[in-house]
């Protein structure tokens, strides 16, 4: 059943993609942020979270969820006059917007592009990595800010981008991951189809404060599949039961051609073998998840896996923030070898 819905998928992926084809473009300058269709400070609701999406049906994309103290904390991109936007749930149905979790930008950031942020705790703190426009290359690149609380405020650290490849076309979409033997990575894109180049997901330790690379990085994935159009982004690693499982969105971001797909692979830095179908696809015309992306992972207070996207609503005037659960199937994404997938469970 779950091949014939995502082969379904397949099918009206190829149709939409044609539809959206004239915005060829992953870089969403022209981000609808601020066009929320809440602006209220809490998203309330009951039941499970899949009963109840868009959990927050505003806009809320590129999330990333932490959980502290069983308070699960959601961050995404810039949008209603905040650059990096939280909101905090215990439940995962219910969300309550805060303040502007990064109030002040420096001097060589320039204002208007702050996505995608990532937070992690470390040590005693918090290390919030968001991706801004660097002055000098002019490139998206990925900084880094400190606080003591994970609502923030964040503050900068230091007077540059922690990762800016200027022949690689810049950095964008940080996310963490922290292996069982204690080390910490940082992943993320390398932004090159700005500009004609080859969108590689990257992987490097961290030094122990989180602030610094501790190592080189290494290419894990590249776009290579007809349904990634030229890009592959925001990626996601987690480990279960033994396997590496690689999340990552993938084509247009601005319409129903951006989709969710994974790579599995038995050391962290792999090698990784792709799913050739995607997991989270636009599925028929009135696809109930349109454009679905900028994922990440959680456990719910119930135990479960979640995964947490945005999707477009209202057509594509904003992306609100969904919850789905996830559980994990014996396989691989190679098809040959032992491990786990996901699977996403009222995917429609």
């Amino acid at each position: 059943m779950h091949r014939l819905r995502r082969a379904c998928a397949l099918l009206a992926l190829g149709t939409l993609a044609v539809l959206t084809a004239c915005s060829a473009s992953s870089t969403p300058e022209d981000s609808p942020a601020g066009t929320a269709q809440d602006e209220s400070a809490a998203t309330t609701g009951t039941g499970t979270p899949a009963d109840q999406n868009p959990v927050i049906n505003d806009d809320f994309p590129d999330p990333d969820v932490l959980e502290v103290d069983g308070v699960y904390y959601a961050y995404a991109t810039n949008g209603n006059n905040q650059n990096v936007r939280v909101a905090r749930s215990t439940d995962l149905v219910t969300w309550e917007q805060l303040g502007d979790a990064l109030p002040e930008l420096p001097s060589w950031v320039i204002p208007g592009k702050t996505w995608a942020p990532e937070v992690s705790a470390v040590g005693d703190g918090y290390v919030l990595y968001f991706t801004a426009t660097n002055y000098q290359p002019t490139l998206q690149c990925i900084g880094t800010a400190v606080s003591t609380s994970p609502e923030g405020p964040f503050e900068v650290v230091g007077e540059g981008m922690l990762v800016c490849p200027e022949d690689e076309g810049g950095a964008i979409d940080a996310a963490t991951f922290l292996d069982e033997d204690g080390t910490h990575y940082l992943l993320w894109k390398n932004d090159g189809n700005c500009c004609g180049l080859d969108t590689w997901l990257h992987l490097a330790p961290l030094a122990t404060d989180g602030l610094s690379l501790d190592g080189p990085a290494t290419r894990l994935v590249k776009q290579d599949q007809e349904w990634e159009g030229n890009l592959v982004e925001a990626p996601t690693l987690v480990e279960r039961d033994g396997t590496y499982v690689l999340l990552y969105s993938a084509n247009d971001y601005g319409g129903a051609g951006y989709a969710v797909g994974y790579a599995t692979a038995d050391a962290v830095t792999g090698p990784y073998t792709k799913d050739p179908e995607p997991l989270l696809a636009s599925i028929g015309p009135s696809a109930e998840y349109v454009g679905p992306g900028g994922q990440d992972i959680v456990t719910g207070p119930d135990g479960q896996d979640y995964v947490v996207f945005h999707s477009w609503q209202g057509g594509t005037s904003y992306r609100g923030l969904n919850v789905l659960p996830l559980s994990w199937e014996e396989g691989s994404a190679g098809g040959d070898d032992p491990g786990v997938t996901p699977e996403v469970e009222g995917f429609d």
